[in-house]
């Protein structure tokens, strides 16, 4: 029942929150803007208007794009570079969650010396404590998925080792502000706008079936369920619903905060192997293709089997009375926005390296292993690997 809350951000919500930018405190003068290696920000004008709201609020700006999917330590090391040489005060982040990630992780290493992975606690990291407070960051999210504009950590991708994990942690990563307009996710194509959208509901289920769960966590956890149930299948086949799109949005920012006062489970750490094996696989996608079968060992095994009862009512069957029914309400959430066809295969997936990466998993972020309900071995993770490939 107990929960410790710690959750500083300043969040601006709803639509057409970006205009309302320059109206608030800004923590420095000159600003590194951080965005992706895509098109999309500059294409429908997100870009412009951020630069000119920065501008209106007294901001000197500095552009650095190139962030992709399954953001890249050496794109951090870049990043916090330009930073430096620019002589940047804060950095801004505007994009989807491997933006967020990659830019809080850039303001970290702005400021302290070294290589990242000299203070990544996990896998062939060192585990050094941070020397100096990073950058103020704030972040502006176009995309509902990751809830990384309310959380104080970055998921970052070691190509050199094959490492993706967690990164920072630290209490002076929260952004200082959050803009959440689901007026910039109107563009985000179907099958993104789905991966997104499941990658929030997976935090906020394993979060509340993990053993961190709390009051507070199961209440942001339920709600963003509740919201991902009812509102994603609308925003997957029309992007311009706007209704749609906000309770998506509103569902992402909670599913955050379920982070925050809770904890994800190992789904996390076995997603996190299969794309830093195969960087091309989007983050959600990898989740769907794992749900059923992970979400199915916890059933069989008799795992907390009343909160699997809930988040079946939460997903929007009313009279699920077994845990079983949660794996039917996701089958059929999976179906309503299309991602039910998914396969790992077609990422360049082999069966041969399917042990290989259940052990990157807990060796990379063994930690989460930690939060199951019920304990995971290395040949069920296998197996939940196994059952998911196609």
């Amino acid at each position: 029942m107990g929960y410790m809350m710690y959750a500083p951000t300043r969040v601006l919500f709803g639509a057409g929150q970006l205009s309302h930018l320059h109206e608030q405190a800004m923590p420095g003068k000159k600003a590194m803007l951080v965005i992706s290696a895509g098109k999309s920000v500059r294409e429908n004008g997100a870009l412009a208007r951020t630069e000119e709201q920065l501008r209106m609020a007294g901001v000197e700006v500095e552009v650095f794009s190139g962030v992709r999917a399954n953001p890249l330590k050496s794109t951090v090391m870049d990043g916090a570079a330009f930073a430096r040489a620019r002589g940047c005060d804060f950095v801004v982040a505007l994009g989807g969650g491997s933006v967020m990630d990659a830019a809080k992780i850039m303001a970290m290493m702005a400021v302290n010396e070294g290589d990242l992975w000299d203070y990544v606690s996990g896998g062939t990291g060192k585990g050094r404590p941070l020397t100096k407070t990073p950058l103020p960051v704030i972040c502006i999210t176009t995309t509902a998925g990751t809830g990384s504009e309310v959380d104080q950590w970055g998921v970052v991708n070691n190509e050199d080792t094959r490492e993706k994990i967690g990164c920072g942690g630290y209490d002076s990563l929260f952004p200082v502000l959050a803009v959440v307009d689901p007026e910039l996710m109107a563009s985000v194509p179907p099958a993104f706008t789905a991966y997104q959208g499941f990658d929030a509901l997976f935090h906020s289920t394993e979060v509340y079936i993990g053993k961190m769960a709390n009051l507070m966590s199961d209440m942001a956890a339920l709600t963003a369920i509740e919201n991902v149930g009812a509102y994603l299948p609308r925003a997957v086949r029309d992007g311009g619903d706007a209704e749609a799109r906000e309770r998506v949005a509103f569902a992402n920012t909670m599913s955050g905060y379920s982070m925050v006062t809770g904890c994800c489970t190992s789904e996390h750490s076995l997603e996190h192997a299969m794309s830093a094996y195969h960087p091309n696989l989007p983050h959600g996608a990898g989740l769907i293709m794992l749900s059923k079968a992970y979400y199915q060992h916890f059933v069989d095994q008799g795992c907390c089997p009343e909160r699997f009862v809930r988040m079946a009512r939460a997903l929007g069957m009313a009279d699920a009375k077994a845990p079983q029914d949660f794996v039917t309400a996701l089958e059929r959430l999976q179906r309503d926005c299309g991602v039910d066809g998914l396969k790992m295969s077609d990422y360049g997936f082999t069966p041969d390296e399917l042990d290989g990466i259940a052990r990157n998993a807990r060796e990379t972020m063994g930690g989460l292993f930690a939060a199951d309900p019920c304990a995971l071995t290395h040949a069920d993770c296998v197996d939940i690997l196994q059952k998911s490939f196609r």
